[in-house]
Protein backbone atom coordinates (compact mmCIF):
# COMPACT_ATOMS: atom_id res chain seq x y z
CA UNK A 1 0.00 0.00 0.00
CA UNK A 2 1.14 3.69 -1.15
CA UNK A 3 1.64 6.06 2.10
CA UNK A 4 0.40 8.27 0.98
CA UNK A 5 -2.91 8.92 3.20
CA UNK A 6 -3.20 12.73 2.61
CA UNK A 7 -4.09 15.27 0.08
CA UNK A 8 -4.43 18.83 0.09
CA UNK A 9 -7.94 19.76 -1.46
CA UNK A 10 -10.47 22.18 -0.92
CA UNK A 11 -12.93 21.54 1.46
CA UNK A 12 -16.32 22.81 0.44
CA UNK A 13 -19.63 24.02 2.46
CA UNK A 14 -21.22 20.96 2.31
CA UNK A 15 -18.08 18.97 3.49
CA UNK A 16 -16.97 17.44 0.24
CA UNK A 17 -12.88 17.96 -0.92
CA UNK A 18 -12.41 19.12 -4.07
CA UNK A 19 -9.21 19.20 -6.10
CA UNK A 20 -9.49 22.05 -8.40
CA UNK A 21 -10.79 24.94 -7.78
CA UNK A 22 -12.87 26.28 -10.74
CA UNK A 23 -15.36 29.14 -11.83
CA UNK A 24 -17.82 27.57 -13.84
CA UNK A 25 -20.05 29.41 -16.98
CA UNK A 26 -22.89 26.84 -16.88
CA UNK A 27 -25.73 27.06 -20.28
CA UNK A 28 -29.07 25.42 -19.42
CA UNK A 29 -29.57 25.10 -23.10
CA UNK A 30 -27.15 24.74 -26.36
CA UNK A 31 -28.91 28.41 -27.43
CA UNK A 32 -26.88 29.64 -24.42
CA UNK A 33 -23.66 28.58 -25.03
CA UNK A 34 -22.42 31.84 -26.71
CA UNK A 35 -23.18 34.02 -24.04
CA UNK A 36 -21.53 31.85 -21.58
CA UNK A 37 -18.28 30.85 -23.78
CA UNK A 38 -18.75 35.22 -24.01
CA UNK A 39 -19.03 35.45 -20.19
CA UNK A 40 -15.86 32.77 -20.17
CA UNK A 41 -14.02 35.15 -22.71
CA UNK A 42 -14.41 38.18 -20.57
CA UNK A 43 -13.63 37.12 -17.53
CA UNK A 44 -9.93 34.97 -16.62
CA UNK A 45 -10.11 32.53 -14.67
CA UNK A 46 -13.64 30.90 -15.16
CA UNK A 47 -14.64 28.15 -17.28
CA UNK A 48 -17.47 27.60 -19.70
CA UNK A 49 -19.04 24.16 -20.33
CA UNK A 50 -21.44 24.91 -23.52
CA UNK A 51 -23.45 21.39 -24.81
CA UNK A 52 -25.78 20.91 -27.36
CA UNK A 53 -29.18 20.00 -25.32
CA UNK A 54 -31.56 22.20 -23.41
CA UNK A 55 -34.62 22.50 -25.83
CA UNK A 56 -37.79 20.36 -25.92
CA UNK A 57 -36.33 17.41 -24.03
CA UNK A 58 -39.25 15.76 -21.20
CA UNK A 59 -39.81 13.06 -19.45
CA UNK A 60 -36.81 10.97 -18.02
CA UNK A 61 -34.71 12.78 -20.92
CA UNK A 62 -35.22 15.99 -19.30
CA UNK A 63 -35.01 14.86 -15.57
CA UNK A 64 -31.66 13.62 -16.78
CA UNK A 65 -30.45 16.93 -18.05
CA UNK A 66 -31.98 18.81 -15.17
CA UNK A 67 -29.56 15.80 -13.17
CA UNK A 68 -26.47 15.92 -15.15
CA UNK A 69 -26.72 20.11 -14.99
CA UNK A 70 -27.55 20.11 -11.18
CA UNK A 71 -24.89 18.01 -10.80
CA UNK A 72 -21.71 19.14 -12.55
CA UNK A 73 -22.64 22.66 -10.97
CA UNK A 74 -22.86 20.54 -7.71
CA UNK A 75 -19.23 19.07 -8.00
CA UNK A 76 -16.64 19.79 -5.63
CA UNK A 77 -13.87 21.02 -8.31
CA UNK A 78 -16.15 23.83 -8.72
CA UNK A 79 -16.08 26.42 -6.02
CA UNK A 80 -18.22 28.65 -7.70
CA UNK A 81 -21.40 28.49 -10.53
CA UNK A 82 -22.65 31.17 -13.12
CA UNK A 83 -26.30 29.43 -14.80
CA UNK A 84 -27.52 31.42 -17.75
CA UNK A 85 -31.07 29.93 -19.59
CA UNK A 86 -33.19 31.33 -22.47
CA UNK A 87 -36.11 31.89 -19.49
CA UNK A 88 -35.82 31.87 -15.87
CA UNK A 89 -37.81 29.18 -14.89
CA UNK A 90 -35.00 26.06 -16.17
CA UNK A 91 -32.70 28.78 -15.18
CA UNK A 92 -34.04 28.97 -12.11
CA UNK A 93 -34.62 25.32 -11.05
CA UNK A 94 -30.85 24.52 -11.92
CA UNK A 95 -29.49 27.22 -9.53
CA UNK A 96 -31.78 26.15 -6.88
CA UNK A 97 -30.38 22.98 -7.11
CA UNK A 98 -26.79 24.07 -6.62
CA UNK A 99 -27.48 26.51 -3.84
CA UNK A 100 -28.15 23.35 -2.24
CA UNK A 101 -24.73 22.81 -1.78
CA UNK A 102 -24.11 26.25 -0.26
CA UNK A 103 -21.19 27.26 -2.80
CA UNK A 104 -22.01 30.46 -4.65
CA UNK A 105 -24.67 30.73 -7.46
CA UNK A 106 -26.37 33.07 -9.94
CA UNK A 107 -28.61 32.65 -12.25
CA UNK A 108 -29.26 34.80 -15.39
CA UNK A 109 -32.18 34.45 -18.43
CA UNK A 110 -31.87 35.80 -21.33
CA UNK A 111 -35.40 36.68 -22.29
CA UNK A 112 -35.99 40.48 -21.64
CA UNK A 113 -32.65 41.10 -21.44
CA UNK A 114 -30.93 39.98 -24.78
CA UNK A 115 -27.15 38.74 -24.87
CA UNK A 116 -25.46 41.93 -24.41
CA UNK A 117 -27.14 43.12 -20.59
CA UNK A 118 -26.96 39.59 -19.89
CA UNK A 119 -23.54 38.91 -20.44
CA UNK A 120 -22.45 41.92 -18.64
CA UNK A 121 -24.37 41.10 -15.77
CA UNK A 122 -23.25 37.64 -15.85
CA UNK A 123 -19.93 39.02 -15.97
CA UNK A 124 -19.48 41.11 -13.13
CA UNK A 125 -20.89 38.52 -10.98
CA UNK A 126 -18.52 35.78 -12.37
CA UNK A 127 -15.10 38.30 -11.63
CA UNK A 128 -16.17 38.86 -8.05
CA UNK A 129 -16.61 34.94 -7.75
CA UNK A 130 -13.16 34.58 -9.51
CA UNK A 131 -12.15 36.71 -6.83
CA UNK A 132 -13.15 34.79 -3.94
CA UNK A 133 -12.88 31.73 -5.57
CA UNK A 134 -8.75 32.29 -6.61
CA UNK A 135 -8.30 32.97 -1.91
CA UNK A 136 -9.54 29.71 -1.22
CA UNK A 137 -6.47 27.63 0.24
CA UNK A 138 -6.03 24.02 -0.03
CA UNK A 139 -5.97 22.27 3.32
CA UNK A 140 -4.80 18.94 4.22
CA UNK A 141 -7.73 16.14 3.67
CA UNK A 142 -7.69 12.56 4.23
CA UNK A 143 -7.73 10.27 1.12
CA UNK A 144 -11.16 8.74 2.44
CA UNK A 145 -12.52 12.26 1.62
CA UNK A 146 -11.74 11.40 -2.58
CA UNK A 147 -14.26 10.01 -4.51
CA UNK A 148 -12.56 8.25 -7.77
CA UNK A 149 -14.06 7.24 -10.53
CA UNK A 150 -13.25 4.85 -13.46
CA UNK A 151 -14.11 3.74 -16.97
CA UNK A 152 -11.26 2.16 -19.95
CA UNK A 153 -11.53 3.08 -23.08
CA UNK A 154 -9.76 1.88 -26.72
CA UNK A 155 -9.03 -1.40 -25.10
CA UNK A 156 -6.57 -4.42 -26.21
CA UNK A 157 -5.32 -7.09 -24.99
CA UNK A 158 -3.17 -5.22 -22.73
CA UNK A 159 -6.08 -3.26 -20.93
CA UNK A 160 -7.79 -6.47 -19.58
CA UNK A 161 -4.34 -8.58 -18.42
CA UNK A 162 -2.55 -4.75 -17.05
CA UNK A 163 -3.48 -1.46 -17.23
CA UNK A 164 -7.56 -2.69 -15.66
CA UNK A 165 -6.09 -4.88 -13.12
CA UNK A 166 -4.44 -1.90 -11.79
CA UNK A 167 -7.13 0.15 -11.30
CA UNK A 168 -8.64 -2.87 -10.04
CA UNK A 169 -5.46 -3.04 -7.06
CA UNK A 170 -6.03 0.55 -6.39
CA UNK A 171 -9.93 -0.24 -5.69
CA UNK A 172 -8.82 -2.95 -3.62
CA UNK A 173 -6.47 -0.69 -1.24
CA UNK A 174 -8.45 2.53 -1.10
CA UNK A 175 -12.36 1.60 -1.02
CA UNK A 176 -11.27 0.05 2.40
CA UNK A 177 -10.25 2.87 3.78
CA UNK A 178 -13.21 4.63 3.16
CA UNK A 179 -12.81 6.41 -0.32
CA UNK A 180 -16.06 6.36 -2.98
CA UNK A 181 -15.82 4.36 -6.37
CA UNK A 182 -17.63 4.15 -9.21
CA UNK A 183 -17.89 1.98 -12.35
CA UNK A 184 -20.17 1.55 -15.35
CA UNK A 185 -20.21 1.20 -18.90
CA UNK A 186 -23.27 -0.81 -19.32
CA UNK A 187 -23.47 -2.80 -22.96
CA UNK A 188 -19.42 -3.53 -22.27
CA UNK A 189 -20.25 -5.85 -19.70
CA UNK A 190 -22.27 -8.43 -22.23
CA UNK A 191 -21.08 -11.82 -21.53
CA UNK A 192 -19.43 -10.90 -18.27
CA UNK A 193 -22.78 -9.49 -16.71
CA UNK A 194 -23.51 -13.01 -14.55
CA UNK A 195 -19.89 -12.93 -12.73
CA UNK A 196 -20.40 -8.51 -12.24
CA UNK A 197 -24.00 -9.68 -10.26
CA UNK A 198 -22.06 -11.63 -8.23
CA UNK A 199 -19.39 -8.90 -7.24
CA UNK A 200 -22.93 -6.85 -5.99
CA UNK A 201 -23.15 -6.80 -1.84
CA UNK A 202 -26.14 -8.87 -1.57
CA UNK A 203 -28.39 -10.59 -3.90
CA UNK A 204 -30.94 -7.80 -4.06
CA UNK A 205 -28.12 -5.46 -5.41
CA UNK A 206 -27.32 -8.15 -7.63
CA UNK A 207 -30.92 -8.38 -8.71
CA UNK A 208 -30.90 -4.37 -9.10
CA UNK A 209 -27.93 -4.73 -11.43
CA UNK A 210 -29.06 -7.24 -13.54
CA UNK A 211 -32.78 -5.55 -14.16
CA UNK A 212 -30.53 -2.54 -14.90
CA UNK A 213 -28.55 -4.58 -17.50
CA UNK A 214 -31.64 -5.91 -19.01
CA UNK A 215 -33.16 -2.81 -19.45
CA UNK A 216 -30.14 -1.62 -21.49
CA UNK A 217 -30.15 -4.75 -23.70
CA UNK A 218 -33.94 -4.53 -24.52
CA UNK A 219 -34.81 -0.42 -24.53
CA UNK A 220 -30.87 0.44 -26.28
CA UNK A 221 -29.42 -2.32 -27.91
CA UNK A 222 -32.11 -4.98 -29.00
CA UNK A 223 -34.53 -1.93 -29.98
CA UNK A 224 -31.97 -0.27 -32.15
CA UNK A 225 -29.02 -2.96 -32.96
CA UNK A 226 -28.54 -3.87 -36.65
CA UNK A 227 -26.30 -7.29 -36.68
CA UNK A 228 -24.27 -7.02 -33.01
CA UNK A 229 -24.02 -4.25 -30.80
CA UNK A 230 -25.49 -2.27 -33.16
CA UNK A 231 -21.56 -2.71 -35.22
CA UNK A 232 -19.79 -0.97 -32.29
CA UNK A 233 -18.59 -3.36 -29.47
CA UNK A 234 -16.39 -4.58 -29.90
CA UNK A 235 -14.70 -1.29 -31.49
CA UNK A 236 -12.68 -1.14 -34.71
CA UNK A 237 -9.83 -0.33 -32.24
CA UNK A 238 -10.74 -2.84 -29.46
CA UNK A 239 -10.24 -5.71 -32.71
CA UNK A 240 -7.00 -4.39 -33.85
CA UNK A 241 -6.26 -4.70 -30.27
CA UNK A 242 -6.90 -8.18 -30.12
CA UNK A 243 -10.55 -8.72 -28.94
CA UNK A 244 -12.45 -10.30 -31.09
CA UNK A 245 -15.77 -10.49 -28.87
CA UNK A 246 -17.56 -8.28 -26.68
CA UNK A 247 -17.50 -11.36 -24.27
CA UNK A 248 -13.63 -10.99 -23.90
CA UNK A 249 -13.74 -7.30 -23.92
CA UNK A 250 -16.20 -7.28 -21.08
CA UNK A 251 -13.86 -9.97 -18.95
CA UNK A 252 -11.05 -7.79 -18.89
CA UNK A 253 -13.41 -4.45 -18.27
CA UNK A 254 -14.52 -6.44 -15.01
CA UNK A 255 -10.96 -6.14 -13.95
CA UNK A 256 -11.54 -2.51 -12.93
CA UNK A 257 -13.54 -3.09 -9.65
CA UNK A 258 -10.51 -5.73 -8.42
CA UNK A 259 -10.72 -8.83 -6.39
CA UNK A 260 -11.76 -8.23 -3.07
CA UNK A 261 -14.53 -5.49 -3.57
CA UNK A 262 -18.52 -5.76 -3.99
CA UNK A 263 -20.55 -3.27 -5.53
CA UNK A 264 -23.42 -1.59 -2.81
CA UNK A 265 -25.42 -0.03 -4.79
CA UNK A 266 -26.68 0.70 -8.65
CA UNK A 267 -27.02 4.33 -9.69
CA UNK A 268 -28.62 5.95 -12.94
CA UNK A 269 -26.95 7.98 -14.93
CA UNK A 270 -25.47 11.28 -12.83
CA UNK A 271 -26.78 9.83 -9.48
CA UNK A 272 -25.04 10.48 -6.66
CA UNK A 273 -24.20 7.69 -4.28
CA UNK A 274 -26.31 7.67 -1.20
CA UNK A 275 -25.38 5.02 0.85
CA UNK A 276 -21.78 6.43 2.02
CA UNK A 277 -18.75 5.27 1.00
CA UNK A 278 -17.94 2.49 -1.37
CA UNK A 279 -17.95 0.94 -4.73
CA UNK A 280 -21.39 1.48 -6.63
CA UNK A 281 -22.23 0.85 -10.56
CA UNK A 282 -23.91 3.14 -13.02
CA UNK A 283 -25.92 2.96 -15.65
CA UNK A 284 -24.20 4.29 -18.42
CA UNK A 285 -22.73 4.36 -21.94
CA UNK A 286 -19.68 3.42 -22.96
CA UNK A 287 -18.77 6.10 -24.93
CA UNK A 288 -15.92 7.66 -22.74
CA UNK A 289 -17.06 11.60 -23.21
CA UNK A 290 -20.88 11.02 -22.05
CA UNK A 291 -19.67 8.23 -19.08
CA UNK A 292 -16.72 10.63 -17.51
CA UNK A 293 -19.38 13.56 -17.84
CA UNK A 294 -21.82 11.51 -15.90
CA UNK A 295 -19.44 10.38 -13.53
CA UNK A 296 -18.72 14.08 -12.59
CA UNK A 297 -22.09 14.90 -12.59
CA UNK A 298 -22.16 12.27 -9.93
CA UNK A 299 -19.68 14.34 -7.84
CA UNK A 300 -16.75 12.38 -8.26
CA UNK A 301 -13.50 14.41 -8.46
CA UNK A 302 -10.87 12.64 -10.25
CA UNK A 303 -10.97 9.41 -12.69
CA UNK A 304 -8.76 6.84 -13.55
CA UNK A 305 -8.73 5.93 -17.14
CA UNK A 306 -6.89 2.93 -18.42
CA UNK A 307 -6.30 2.07 -22.23
CA UNK A 308 -4.81 0.40 -24.68
CA UNK A 309 -4.79 1.40 -28.06
CA UNK A 310 -4.68 4.64 -26.70
CA UNK A 311 -7.84 7.24 -25.96
CA UNK A 312 -7.04 10.77 -25.64
CA UNK A 313 -10.51 11.90 -23.51
CA UNK A 314 -10.32 14.43 -20.71
CA UNK A 315 -13.21 16.49 -18.87
CA UNK A 316 -13.06 20.11 -18.29
CA UNK A 317 -13.91 19.90 -14.27
CA UNK A 318 -12.93 16.45 -13.74
CA UNK A 319 -9.06 15.45 -13.83
CA UNK A 320 -8.82 12.40 -16.00
CA UNK A 321 -5.57 10.12 -15.39
CA UNK A 322 -4.48 7.88 -18.32
CA UNK A 323 -2.80 4.01 -17.25
CA UNK A 324 -1.30 2.20 -20.35
CA UNK A 325 0.18 -1.45 -20.29
CA UNK A 326 0.59 -1.15 -24.02
CA UNK A 327 4.31 -0.57 -24.91
CA UNK A 328 2.88 0.34 -28.49
CA UNK A 329 1.20 3.13 -26.83
CA UNK A 330 4.05 4.45 -24.78
CA UNK A 331 6.01 4.64 -27.36
CA UNK A 332 3.48 6.85 -29.82
CA UNK A 333 1.60 8.03 -27.69
CA UNK A 334 3.30 8.88 -24.29
CA UNK A 335 2.29 12.24 -24.26
CA UNK A 336 -1.45 11.45 -22.72
CA UNK A 337 -0.22 8.71 -20.48
CA UNK A 338 0.00 9.45 -17.02
CA UNK A 339 0.61 6.12 -15.74
CA UNK A 340 2.95 3.43 -17.44
CA UNK A 341 2.36 -0.11 -16.51
CA UNK A 342 4.28 -1.90 -19.26
CA UNK A 343 6.39 -3.27 -16.73
CA UNK A 344 3.53 -5.81 -15.77
CA UNK A 345 3.93 -7.23 -19.36
CA UNK A 346 7.80 -7.48 -19.35
CA UNK A 347 7.28 -8.76 -15.55
CA UNK A 348 9.43 -6.06 -14.38
CA UNK A 349 6.66 -4.40 -12.00
CA UNK A 350 4.25 -6.20 -9.96
CA UNK A 351 0.67 -5.92 -9.80
CA UNK A 352 0.66 -4.40 -5.88
CA UNK A 353 3.47 -2.09 -7.33
CA UNK A 354 1.73 -0.71 -10.42
CA UNK A 355 -1.83 -0.64 -7.97
CA UNK A 356 0.61 1.49 -5.61
CA UNK A 357 1.93 4.28 -8.73
CA UNK A 358 -1.36 4.70 -9.55
CA UNK A 359 -2.36 5.70 -5.87
CA UNK A 360 0.50 7.74 -5.74
CA UNK A 361 -0.58 9.36 -9.37
CA UNK A 362 -3.82 9.96 -8.10
CA UNK A 363 -2.63 11.88 -4.96
CA UNK A 364 -0.48 13.94 -6.91
CA UNK A 365 -3.41 14.76 -9.07
CA UNK A 366 -5.24 15.90 -5.72
CA UNK A 367 -2.72 17.96 -4.67
CA UNK A 368 -2.45 20.06 -7.76
CA UNK A 369 -0.53 18.14 -10.66
CA UNK A 370 -1.93 18.74 -14.29
CA UNK A 371 -2.84 15.04 -15.66
CA UNK A 372 -1.69 15.07 -19.49
CA UNK A 373 -5.73 15.68 -20.40
CA UNK A 374 -5.47 18.83 -18.54
CA UNK A 375 -1.95 20.23 -20.09
CA UNK A 376 -2.99 19.12 -23.79
CA UNK A 377 -6.44 20.91 -23.54
CA UNK A 378 -8.94 18.02 -23.59
CA UNK A 379 -12.50 19.47 -22.20
CA UNK A 380 -15.13 16.72 -23.87
CA UNK A 381 -17.92 18.01 -22.20
CA UNK A 382 -20.38 15.58 -23.41
CA UNK A 383 -24.13 15.41 -22.63
CA UNK A 384 -26.02 12.10 -22.54
CA UNK A 385 -29.53 12.41 -24.02
CA UNK A 386 -32.17 9.48 -24.52
CA UNK A 387 -34.81 10.05 -26.87
CA UNK A 388 -35.38 12.94 -29.60
CA UNK A 389 -37.08 16.12 -27.94
CA UNK A 390 -40.46 17.00 -28.85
Amino acid sequence: MSANETFMGYRRENGRVGIRNYVAILPVDDISNAACEAVANNIQGTIGLPHAYGRLQFGEDLDLHFRTMIGTGSNPNIAACIVIGIEPGWTQKIVDGIAATGKPVAGFAIEKNGDIATIANASRRAKEFVHWATERQREECEISDLWISTKCGESDTTSGIGSNPTVGNMYDKLIPKGICGVFGETSELTGAEHLCKERAISPEIGEKFMRTFQAYQDEVIEAHKTSDLSDSQPTKGNIEGGLSTIEEKAFGNLEKIGKHVSFIDVLGPAEEPAKGPGLYFMDSSSAAAECVTLMAAAGFVVHAFPTGQGNIIGNPILPVIKITANPRTMRTMSEHIDVDVTGILTRDLTMDQAGDKLIDMIVRTSNGRMTAAEALGHKEFVMTKLYRSA
